[in-house]
């Protein structure tokens, strides 16, 4: 397996990558009907690839923020400014890739982009994803707390736990 920043080519790949995990686990919970749009996240700070044999695997963005109130707790949590966060988004694994490390690099690989660019490295994940809950804990991110988020559009809004990752090794 090789992490790689992703490129325009890969941007098929990601969407049918999306496409199979939103018929899997139901992520994203919100946007499936345009997952391109939602794998390319306007701004990002930068986007990654898993790579086995010319095949992605994986996927994983660093943006610059999330939604207002991801962002105040986490801020207020942290005891930071905004522009000292950087956020780990659109996580993605190819379900039948799962359990071989293939999340950890991504998720790793994006925190050390973060912590490069002088920032920190948050994520929120909703609150029913208990098994994306567990694998961010067991890699060592720290639960900062629940807020509810309204989507523009959506009538249900959403409940999301907040993570600030780990120190970084060594």
């Amino acid at each position: 397996m090789r992490i790689r920043q992703r490129v325009e080519s890969d941007l098929d790949a990601c969407e049918k990558l999306a496409r199979r995990v939103h018929g899997v686990d139901g992520y994203p919970p919100r946007r499936a009907d345009d997952l391109r749009e939602f794998i390319t996240s306007a701004g990002a700070l930068g986007a990654w690839v898993a790579d086995v044999d010319g095949t992605v695997v994986g996927h994983a963005a660093l943006n610059q923020s999330s939604s207002p109130e991801v962002i105040e707790l986490a801020r207020d949590s942290m005891g930071c400014t905004a522009d000292q966060l950087a956020v780990v988004a659109r996580l993605l694994v190819e379900p039948s890739a799962r359990r071989r490390g293939v999340g950890a690099a991504l998720l790793e690989t994006a925190a050390d982009a973060a912590r490069r660019r002088g920032r920190r490295p948050i994520l929120d994940v909703a609150s029913h994803f208990a098994a994306a809950n567990g694998l961010y804990e067991s890699f060592g991110w720290t639960r900062l707390g629940t807020v509810i988020v309204h989507i523009p559009g959506e009538d249900d809004p959403l409940e999301e736990i907040i993570y600030c990752a780990p120190h970084p090794h060594g």
